[in-house]
C-alpha cells in the first residue's frame, strides 16, 4: 500500500492509500447512520497503521468507544437541527439556516485548531460541510453528490456542491457504476471523486449467526423514529425491536436497547429486517446479505428516492441475491 498522500492532480485518494497517518474524523449528527458507517472506515484505517482522533458529541462518542476504546476523543458540537416531525425537511432546515451557518463557520475554526493541536495529517468528514482544513488534505465522505431535489429546491443542491468545494477529495460510499446510490452519484466529472464501495460496521465480524428472527431497527431523528416505532409495533408486535432507550414501546414488545454490540448481535440474527430506507441501512444489508422491508422517512427526498429505486414489491434485496423475483 502507498503510505504517502497522492496530490489531487493525480486523482482522488482512496482509503487503502492512507497508512501511518494521524487522521481527524467526525460524522454528521443526523441520526446514527453516519456514526454506523464511519465504524467500518475507522477499522480499516486502524488496520493500516493510522492513529485516529475522533471529534464527536457525547452520544456519538459513547458509541464509538464501544468499538474503539483506545482512540483519542475530543468533544465536538453537532449541527443545530430541529425537526418538526411533519415531513417538511426543507422548511425545518430553512428555519435553522442562520444557526446552521454560524455553526459551520465556528466548525472551520475548531477544525484548524484541532489540526494544529494534534498534528493532524488528514481530515475525514462524513458529510460535515464545515469539518475541513486549509492546511492538510480534507476528505468529504458521502453517498450523494447530487441531492434528489427539483424545482426551487435545486437551490439546496447548488448550496450542497458549493459546500463541498473546500475538500480536496470526495469519497462516494458505493460500488463503481453507482449501483446503490443511482442518480445521487451519476454523471460526475469531478476529478476529486472516487467510489470506495459500501462501508458497514458488520463487515468487521468474521462470521454471522443463524438467521432466526424478524428484527425492526428504529433509527433517524427522534421524532420520526418514534413515529416509525408506533406504526411498526402495530404491524409486527412479535418482532424484536432494536432502538434507543428514549423510544417508547409497549412493555410486551421485546426490545434491545443496550450497547451497540448487543444490538449488532440481534441484527445479525435477523432473517429479515424492517427499517427505514436510509443509505447506511442499505449498506448494512449488502454486507449481511438479508432482505428487508423498508419504509422511507416522510418528506426525506433521499430516502424516498432510494426506496423507489432499490425496492421491488416493497422488499429490498441485496445485489448478490438479485436473481430472486417477487413473483
Amino acid at each position: 500500500m502507498v503510505s504517502a498522500f497522492i496530490p489531487c492532480i493525480f486523482g482522488a485518494m482512496t482509503p487503502g492509500e492512507i497508512c501511518n497517518k494521524k487522521v481527524l474524523l467526525s460524522p454528521l449528527n443526523w441520526g446514527m447512520g453516519h456514526v454506523s458507517r464511519s465504524i467500518g472506515i475507522i477499522y480499516q484505517l486502524l488496520e493500516q497503521g493510522n492513529e485516529i482522533v475522533i471529534a464527536a458529541d457525547a452520544h456519538q462518542r459513547s458509541i464509538f468507544q464501544e468499538y474503539f476504546p483506545n482512540c483519542i476523543y475530543v468533544a465536538h458540537e453537532g449541527y443545530p437541527f430541529d425537526f418538526g416531525g411533519k415531513g417538511n425537511f426543507a422548511w425545518d432546515l430553512t428555519k435553522r439556516l442562520g444557526a446552521l451557518k454560524a455553526r459551520l463557520q465556528q466548525e472551520r475554526w475548531e477544525t484548524e485548531t484541532l489540526v494544529e493541536k494534534f498534528g493532524i495529517e488528514l481530515v475525514l468528514s462524513d458529510h460535515r460541510y464545515g469539518f475541513c482544513s486549509e492546511n492538510v488534505p480534507s476528505i468529504f465522505v458521502t453517498h450523494q453528490y447530487h441531492l434528489p431535489v427539483s424545482g426551487w429546491q435545486l437551490i439546496s443542491d447548488s448550496w450542497h456542491k458549493k459546500r463541498m468545494r473546500p475538500f480536496q477529495h470526495i469519497w462516494i460510499l458505493d460500488y463503481e457504476g453507482n449501483l446503490l446510490s443511482g442518480k445521487l452519484t451519476e454523471n460526475i466529472s469531478d476529478k476529486r471523486v472516487v467510489f470506495v464501495g459500501p462501508y458497514s460496521r458488520f463487515s468487521k465480524y468474521d462470521s454471522l449467526p443463524e438467521k432466526a428472527q424478524e428484527v425492526v431497527v428504529v433509527s433517524g431523528p427522534h421524532v420520526y423514529a418514534q413515529q416509525f416505532a408506533d406504526a411498526i409495533a402495530k404491524k409486527y408486535p412479535s418482532a424484536v425491536f432494536v432502538c434507543s432507550k428514549n423510544i417508547e414501546l409497549d412493555e410486551r414488545i421485546k426490545r434491545i436497547s443496550g450497547s451497540w454490540s448487543e444490538q449488532d448481535a440481534a441484527i445479525m440474527k435477523a432473517k429479515r429486517l424492517i427499517s427505514r430506507s436510509g443509505y447506511s441501512t442499505i449498506m448494512d444489508l449488502e454486507v449481511l446479505k438479508i432482505s428487508a422491508e423498508l419504509y422511507p422517512t416522510p418528506g426525506q427526498a433521499e430516502q424516498l428516492y432510494l426506496h423507489q429505486k432499490l425496492t421491488d414489491c416493497s422488499e429490498y434485496i441485496p445485489l448478490v441475491l438479485r436473481d430472486r423475483s417477487c413473483e
